[in-house]
């Protein structure tokens, strides 16, 4: 059984990933300003992996009884820079989220939740995944620098990932 504790921070998990998704749909508003579709459909599948994260918090909150509460979403920053800021926030982002989900794994494990344990070590592979594509595509976008043909090539290249599942 999930505690009142476990279940409140689950709660505030799920509106944490509906921001992240959210802020990720306004970072791929921003590159479709700037005319850089392939980093703008790279956004969409974060948009749409964050919408599934919150999904699967949300529905194990549900399959194991315990009360869903949403609460309202942040309104996100809507402009940067250029993409090396759009990915360098991305990347912090993800390093508050790895906390977040650290965090409730401590907590479960405090109270002996050994479901919420299992769930949550999904979630934790996950971020290892987030944080290091992340940290790829700004030390790549360091090395490209301010040059227009890299930053071309590179739209061009993250616009071929293929759709979240």
């Amino acid at each position: 059984m999930i505690s009142k504790k476990m279940q409140t921070a689950l709660n505030k998990q799920i509106k944490m990933e509906m921001d992240s998704a959210y802020l990720y749909m306004s970072m791929s508003n921003w590159f479709v300003e700037q005319n850089l579709l392939g980093f703008s459909s790279w956004m969409m599948n974060q948009y749409s992996e964050e919408m599934i994260h919150a999904m699967k918090m949300y529905k194990f909150l549900q399959d194991n009884g315990a009360k869903v509460v949403l609460d309202q979403v942040e309104k996100p920053k809507a402009s940067w820079k250029g993409p090396q800021d759009v990915f360098e926030d991305t990347l912090a982002h993800e390093k508050k989220v790895t906390a977040s989900i650290h965090n409730l794994y401590k907590q479960a494990k405090a109270e002996d939740d050994y479901a919420t344990e299992v769930m949550l070590q999904w979630f934790i592979t996950e971020q290892v995944e987030e944080e290091k594509t992340s940290t790829e595509i700004v030390d790549t976008l360091r090395m490209i620098g301010d040059s227009p043909s890299g930053i071309y090539m590179f739209d061009q290249e993250l616009g071929r990932r293929g759709l979240a599942s």
